[in-house]
């Protein structure tokens, strides 16, 4: 907005439905965690939007520096370690109420909540990866070719 880029925001389960009325030309998320295959780790929720980009031919890029590269894990899957949030954080919400700030319990009291904090999208639904040496498609040998000696 600042710098007069036009956006629109919209709720997380909206991608999809933009996307198959073709109102969305690109997607380029951020990452925190590549494999030297390029499969990325992101914020939950980046793997079902790569899975809607697929589906509706939308490119979908993962913006990143070269330092988010981690060389010693090949695929993402089954080696990256994803983070198992607070529970309060999906079970709660804190909002004005009464002109104060309050907790309020969104689920049953007794049901268990999950809170994964990323999931990984496999390279093969990543059209490239854009960084701050170029664009490279998602996989070991390209991204190698931008890397010698890795």
């Amino acid at each position: 907005m600042n710098h007069g880029v036009p956006h629109t925001v919209i709720t997380d389960n909206a991608g999809g439905h933009l996307m198959q009325h073709s109102l969305v030309d690109i997607i380029i998320t951020g990452a925190d965690r590549v494999t030297r295959a390029g499969d990325a780790a992101n914020k939950i929720g980046t793997y079902l939007k790569a899975l809607a980009a697929h589906d509706n031919q939308i490119p979908f890029y993962i913006a990143l520096p070269s330092s988010t590269f981690d060389w010693n894990i090949y695929d993402g899957v089954n080696e990256i370690n994803i983070e198992d949030r607070s529970s309060d954080e999906v079970k709660y919400i804190y909002g004005l109420c009464d002109n104060e700030i309050k907790k309020v319990l969104l689920t049953p009291l007794n049901s268990p909540a999950a809170n994964f904090g990323f999931d990984v999208t496999p390279a093969r639904f990543i059209t490239g990866l854009i960084t701050e040496r170029g664009i490279c498609k998602a996989n070991e040998q390209e991204i190698i070719n931008m890397f010698p000696g890795k």
